[in-house]
């Protein structure tokens, strides 16, 4: 699934992705998400997951065409609450069920594919 995003001056597409799906633990985009805004506003892409553990580890990478896949965050879920971010302009937010990066101040050049993913321990 893509999230489209429509800025006044110009247009901006973040597309959604997902990784590591398993029979019991899988992690997906939530389906059918739009937006729109402007260029220094704030936007939210969101994956849903299902697991059995409470040692989660939720993660978000970012791919501009022709390159590979650039890790952003990390954050735990459940029982395990560490993070890290690469850039403060993205941030996680996180329950039992979903994950969401935040990207704040987005412009142009936040235009990619975005991937979710998760690692049990």
């Amino acid at each position: 699934d893509c999230v489209g995003i429509m800025l006044r001056q110009n247009e901006l597409l973040l597309c959604l992705m997902f990784a590591d799906v398993t029979a019991v633990d899988k992690i997906e985009p939530n389906k059918g998400t739009s937006l729109i805004g402007t260029e220094g506003e704030s936007v939210t892409l969101s994956c849903s997951y299902e697991s059995d553990s409470e040692y989660i580890y939720l993660y978000w990478y970012r791919q501009y065409p022709n390159g590979e896949p650039k890790y952003l965050l990390y954050e735990g879920a459940r029982s395990n609450r560490a993070k890290d971010s690469s850039d403060p302009r993205f941030q996680s937010r996180t329950s039992r069920i979903l994950t969401e990066l935040i990207i704040s101040s987005v412009t142009l050049s936040d235009s990619a594919l975005y991937y979710c993913g998760r690692n049990l321990l």
